[in-house]
């Protein structure tokens, strides 16, 4: 016998055994048996779905029974998980999301609290998530986006498995949060064209990259993961969209853009570098882009030659420098690939053409060397 409805259990394996109704028997036989799983959970949620699927088959008594493909059910139904690491790598599938941040979460908090089902997780869990990462110096911005990756986490489990809980990570207080904030620097346009001018002549690709991310306000992983057939030297453009190698963080971030200036020249230098796929083949690892190496090399000679400042804070410059020549904000998004929380039309349309996009960037457009001695010549 089995306790599982409709079930037996022989030598270890679970069998769902049922009599079928007269009316049915003609179409099923006197008996179905079929056997399910070793595992008692699988086995009890493939007897549950087998005996909803024959029910409906033969529930309509006036009406010829059309029988069902019992092991064709069986076969196309996998039992849902209630185990965190299995329904987040469900969720993690299904969303188009930069999978680092959460996952990085995840192993974090599964360390602390184990890796079990998502029903038994308490407030008291998500506290003691919060108290490991104060006490490890993470600042309360990082805190927050580790709380808000397992909370989503959790809320899709809750919706997928029809659970009513509250979700332990909802409405958490950290500790003096925003407090430890500082506003991240910018670079002077004397210190980007000093950068600029000592990459092209330094000869290293990794040095490359302060022009080409200062130009044309890209994340680091969006230029590192270029493949070739996303460079048109013969236009002036390259385009940022996901590959096999990185994803893009937002589906904003898929974009065009134009190659100006220094960008342009740096951008002719990295080619010299790359290999018939990639315009960074070093940090492309076993198919993944290895953005965060290539940060942590730039990095090093940014902080040193700029008084501690960062390959994100050209970013932050790049943004700097579209407004003080007054790009419109919605524009402004598109170019660097940000979400526009401004107003819900900016998501309607097209958006800005490449010409309105370049006619912004070349205005912000630093004069390069050659440029100059070209403008002098004539």
């Amino acid at each position: 016998m089995s306790h599982i409805p409709y079930t037996i259990c022989r030598s270890g394996t679970y069998y769902y055994n049922r009599r079928v109704p007269k009316h049915a028997v003609k179409a099923y036989g006197l008996f179905i048996r079929q056997a399910l799983s070793k595992c008692p959970e699988e086995a009890e949620a493939y007897a549950k779905r087998l005996g909803d699927v024959l029910e409906g088959s033969w529930s309509r008594t006036t009406e010829r029974v059309q029988p069902v493909d019992i092991p064709s059910v069986l076969a196309s139904f996998k039992p849902r998980s209630f185990v965190l690491s299995e329904i987040a790598q469900e969720y993690l599938t299904l969303r188009d999301i930069d999978q680092k941040p959460p996952t990085v979460a995840l192993s974090g908090f599964i360390s602390l609290a184990g890796d079990r089902d998502v029903s038994e997780y308490t407030r008291e869990d998500a506290k003691l998530f919060v108290r490991h990462l104060e006490m490890r110096g993470n600042k309360t911005a990082t805190i927050r986006r580790r709380i808000n990756s397992l909370s989503a986490i959790l809320n899709y489990a809750y919706a997928e498995l029809d659970l009513d809980k509250r979700n332990p990570f909802s409405r958490l207080i950290i500790k003096a949060e925003g407090e430890d904030s500082h506003k991240r620097g910018t670079f002077t346009n004397e210190q980007l064209k000093q950068g600029y001018e000592k990459a092209l002549g330094s000869g290293s690709q990794i040095k490359l990259l302060m022009p080409l991310l200062g130009e044309t306000g890209c994340r680091l992983a969006e230029i590192v993961g270029l493949r070739l057939e996303d460079i048109d030297l013969e236009n002036d453009l390259i385009h940022i969209r996901p590959n096999s190698a990185r994803r893009l963080k937002t589906r904003n971030s898929q974009r065009t853009l134009p190659l100006v200036g220094y960008a342009k020249l740096a951008m002719e230098k990295a080619l010299t570098h790359s290999d018939d796929q990639y315009l960074f083949p070093r940090y492309i690892k076993n198919g993944v882009c290895k953005a965060d190496h290539a940060s942590a090399a730039l990095g090093k000679w940014l902080k040193k030659d700029f008084d501690g400042l960062t390959a994100h804070c050209l970013r932050h410059t790049f943004r700097d420098r579209l407004r003080a020549v007054e790009c419109p904000l919605d524009l402004i998004d598109q170019i660097g690939g940000w979400k526009s929380v401004s107003s819900i039309g900016n998501s309607y349309g097209k958006g800005y053409s490449i010409r309105k996009i370049k006619k912004f960037i070349e205005g912000i457009r630093l004069q390069d060397t050659n440029t100059e001695g070209d403008q002098q010549n004539t």
